[in-house]
């Protein structure tokens, strides 16, 4: 099984898609990351970029609306073009918290009807506002949708749930059996990001993660899969903490996502 490395666009959203494509190619990266709806190239355009470059696409999107049927209209969208665009996964931040049980259920089990139909993983990432936003709501989904594919998060997990999770061994084991990407950030009990993850300060932080991913990668392994996908996603300011007197980043989510990319590679090489 081969590791796969995405980039995403968050913190360099300022740049034109082949800068960043080239930026991308040259820092070692397999992929990117790119969210649909903030893209105004056609999926013909987004497959032939990326290809020209060497590169592969993971598509993100994300659920929108007041109402279940405007949230599985979008769901279906957004899937349909990464699908298009030859996308290797497309990965959702889907449903909300704030609806129903029965609804949020109703837009995975379309997901996974739409996967069957396509064959390109669809995930659902586990965030925060989302349907997926704790560890015990995710177990309760997965044991009732069969087939769901998750982004593994734990970053956001971490927050929510104000713990690095050992108390929650069984909702773990069922999400990771059910990850096929995992977003490599370091959150902690008090918030999603700790920005200078290689700091002694964040050392029990960063290898809890590090232990979990590696049990990920590992499932997917006994599997028999082709590949895992990872995409280090530290983002810039307003996520990124910033120094109040200035205004200034405390640091640059560029730089960090480039040593958490090369801190995956040492940890677990290409083909672990």
């Amino acid at each position: 099984m081969k590791l796969l490395f995405a980039k995403s666009m968050w913190e360099a959203s300022h740049l034109a898609l082949s800068q960043f494509l080239s930026l991308v190619r040259d820092e070692g990266y397999d992929a990117t990351e790119l969210y649909l709806p903030g893209r105004t190239e056609t999926s013909d355009e987004l497959r032939a970029l990326h290809e020209g470059k060497g590169l592969q696409l993971l598509a993100q999107a994300s659920t929108s609306g007041h109402t279940l049927a405007e949230h599985l209209e979008s769901l279906e969208t957004w899937y349909r073009k990464g699908v298009a665009a030859k996308a290797i996964a497309v990965n959702f931040h889907t449903g909300s918290d704030c609806f129903s049980i029965a609804d949020n259920t109703a837009l995975f089990r379309r997901a996974v009807q739409l996967e069957q139909e396509c064959g390109v993983p669809l995930l659902h990432e586990t965030h925060r506002g989302r349907a997926l936003f704790s560890a015990t709501g995710t177990c309760s989904y997965l044991e009732a949708v069969p087939g769901m594919r998750l982004t593994l998060d734990l970053s956001h997990w971490f927050c929510v749930h104000e713990s690095d999770l050992t108390n929650q061994e069984e909702n773990l084991t069922a999400a990771i059996r059910a990850s096929h990407h995992v977003h490599a950030r370091v959150g902690h009990s008090e918030g999603p990001q700790l920005p200078a993850p290689h700091h002694a300060s964040a050392k029990g932080w960063l290898e809890r993660h590090e232990a979990l991913w590696e049990r990920v990668i590992a499932a997917r392994k006994e599997e028999g899969a082709a590949f895992l996908t990872f995409t280090p996603e530290w983002g810039p300011p307003p996520y990124m903490p910033v120094d109040p007197t200035t205004g200034e980043a405390v640091a640059n989510a560029w730089d960090v996502n480039r040593w958490m990319h090369a801190r995956l590679l040492d940890r677990f090489g290409r083909f672990p």
